[in-house]
């Protein structure tokens, strides 16, 4: 993985990374890697190099407020945005910088949670961005721990209008990736890959990432609004190859599957075992996921 920045159209400093397909495979085309929050570019090495694998180029990014690049507020552990529009540009810098250049061809999009929740924008706007898109667990409604939606959201609407915008949501801080065990984590059930992703930040503590402030929930909670609108989704054409996960306790599966059934070109996959961040899920979820996207993708590159 070769790794250097770019700016955004505001300025902000992105960090990106591109990897080549495999010598010796047949190379059917480049890939596009969105990731979830608090995720980096590194923590998806066992994905790129299965990509390639298949004779997938490609490159992801890291957000801004995450990852390896700029940080948004003073505490780097908290996730900030104040609009989905800086995401909107962060990802319209990565096509315009780094994909576009390495490919005449449109690519394939692979997205997770918030990142498919910002590539949904992104095809809404433009459908024939993408040859075809594959999702895992989109954010498309959060989870609220059992606390009413609407009360969930005026409370963060009022955080973030009352002075306290890059304050941590309720009980975020304690969200260190560093601190917590892996019983406790909400994502995967495969100790191994947890352990992995654990001990990479251990050695870069920098890249890691806690949880939201109160701003950046406000702004999610009008992102997902929009997608809940009449004729959002049906005016995304793109193919699309959606996963749900079975024990997601992040984002609402039946929300996911609803929505997937609204996209004119869409397969709806759920894993019944699977935790939130299924790329990063056991061996035989994981060879579910993979066996979808080899299906999926031979119809079309």
């Amino acid at each position: 993985m070769r790794t250097r920045s770019i700016a955004s159209g505001d300025g902000k400093r992105l960090r990106v990374g591109t990897w080549d397909g495999a010598p010796n495979v047949p190379q059917r085309g480049f890939c596009a890697i969105f990731d979830g929050q608090t995720e980096f570019i590194e923590k998806y090495g066992e994905v790129t190099a299965e990509l390639a694998a298949r004779g997938f180029a490609g490159a992801i990014l890291d957000w801004r407020g995450q990852g390896g690049s700029e940080r948004l507020v003073a505490d780097p552990l908290k996730a900030h945005v104040r609009d989905f529009r800086e995401y909107d540009a962060d990802l319209s810098a990565f096509m315009d910088q780094v994909v576009r250049p390495a490919t005449s061809a449109r690519p394939v999009a692979l997205s997770h949670s918030m990142g498919a929740h910002v590539l949904l924008r992104a095809l809404h706007r433009d459908p024939a961005k993408f040859s075809a898109a594959i999702m895992t667990a989109p954010m498309l409604r959060t989870g609220t721990r059992g606390y009413p939606r609407g009360l969930v959201r005026a409370i963060g609407y009022m955080h973030a209008h009352l002075g306290l915008a890059n304050e941590w949501v309720w009980g975020m801080q304690e969200r260190d990736p560093l601190r917590i065990p892996f019983e406790d984590n909400l994502v995967t059930s495969d100790r191994e890959r947890f352990a992995r992703v654990r001990a990479f930040l251990a050695e870069h503590p920098e890249i890691r990432l806690a949880g939201p402030t109160w701003r950046w929930l406000e702004a999610a909670y009008r992102s997902m609004a929009q997608m809940e609108q009449p004729g959002f989704a049906e005016a995304i054409v793109t193919p699309c190859l959606i996963f749900g996960a079975g024990r997601d306790r992040i984002v609402e599966t039946e929300t996911i599957r609803n929505f997937a059934g609204r996209l004119p070109h869409a397969r709806y996959v759920e894993i019944p075992e699977a935790e939130h961040e299924i790329m990063m899920e056991n061996d035989s979820i994981r060879e579910e996921f993979w066996n979808e996207f080899d299906a999926f993708v031979r119809g079309i590159v």
